[in-house]
């Protein structure tokens, strides 16, 4: 699949714009604060239904406008499509000009897979954010998962109000046998998607792993969970006393997590920043990968200034792995590929001019 056409009205810092696209590779330069990270943002939540900046709507209209609109023309199992996004005070999508009710049904129209800066976040950061990357990849190729993740979360709120009613109201501890027996239910099914896809990419980051550190790491991921079948109710019903006490519900895919390990060794703890960032490299490539399995087509790669703090060498050699996808690239400066075709555009105050 790819994007043909990205157009963009009173989207952040663009008044009216569009951008005809190569459908292997685009690189979009321009000084920092220029307005190329918006061009992926309006790609993202036209995929996804939501953007990977903020959560706040309202700050994708341009200033002292009151709406914003986003299309988006693309080929996917050789067919044109269109999705266009309309926001004022309210989100409105579109496929094929026909409304949408739930903003869930765009999602897996346009697949992509985003690599920023920001990802090795992944690693380091709290185990929310590893939560959030398999929960936007699943999302994609499985969109019953989005209702799920959101009627546990509804459930969750609820069975923690009561807990709080429970401890200030005294209230019954019988009745959260209401919520225990729908998170569990909910709950298992989120598992095991997790462990499916978890187990899929394992399959495809080794090989990509060994391949781009010449055979000298292995790697691995490791999903960390607190329940499964056998023992998730009777873990929520041993913890009552303590989410009574703290408000909260202690055990369940709410608190799942992953480690990423190179060589046994947990790369986020032990591993050096060059390991770091190859490592999630490679969990991205293997995402890709992933994604064209279940498709059979192959997902639209987005680099946000991913390319800074990679030699030439590492550019053209990272290129030619995904050389299969289109790819969109942004950076601050041009940037050259060898033997490769690709459109070259300059991002100047909102204003996009093809070289």
């Amino acid at each position: 699949m790819y994007i043909k056409e990205i157009k963009l009205e009173n989207f952040r810092n663009y008044d009216l714009e569009k951008i005809n696209l190569n459908e292997k590779i685009n690189i979009i330069f321009g000084d920092n604060a220029q307005g190329k990270t918006n061009i992926l943002e309006a790609i993202f939540i036209s995929a996804l239904g939501k953007s990977f900046r903020t959560n706040k709507d309202n700050e994708l209209i341009k200033e002292n406008k009151e709406f914003s609109k986003v299309e988006i023309n693309f080929v996917k199992n050789n067919r044109n499509e269109k999705i266009n996004l309309e926001l004022s005070n309210k989100k409105l999508f579109y496929i094929n000009e026909i409304p949408i009710k739930k903003t869930s049904e765009i999602v897996g129209k346009i697949n992509v897979v985003l690599f920023s800066p920001e990802d090795i976040e992944i690693l380091r950061s709290e185990p929310i954010r590893r939560r959030k990357f398999l929960n936007i990849m699943i999302s994609q190729l499985r969109p019953i998962y989005i209702h799920l993740m959101s009627q546990y979360n509804k459930t969750l709120e609820q069975r923690n109000n009561y807990l709080k009613q429970i401890k200030y109201e005294n209230k019954s501890k019988k009745n959260l046998e209401i919520w225990d027996e729908q998170l569990v239910k909910l709950g298992l099914k989120i598992y095991e998607y997790r462990k499916e896809f978890i187990e899929k990419i394992n399959n495809k980051i080794k090989e990509i792993h060994l391949k781009t550190t010449e055979n000298k790491e292995n790697i691995e991921i490791k999903y960390k969970f607190n329940i499964n079948k056998e023992n998730y109710l009777k873990k929520l019903k041993e913890n009552i006393e303590l989410d009574i006490k703290k408000g909260h519900t202690s055990v369940g895919i709410h608190r799942d997590d992953f480690e990423i390990y190179i060589n046994n060794k947990n790369v986020g703890i032990y591993g050096s920043q060059g390991q770091q960032r190859s490592s999630i490299i490679s969990l991205k490539l293997a995402e890709a990968e992933v994604v064209y399995d279940e498709i059979e087509d192959y997902p639209v790669i987005l680099l946000d200034d991913f390319m800074s703090e990679l030699d030439k060498k590492r550019i053209n050699g990272f290129i030619n792995n995904i050389k299969n996808n289109q790819v969109i690239i942004t950076c601050t400066e041009k940037i050259s590929l060898d033997n490769m075709v690709y459109n070259l555009y300059k991002v100047d105050n909102a204003k996009i001019e093809k070289l």
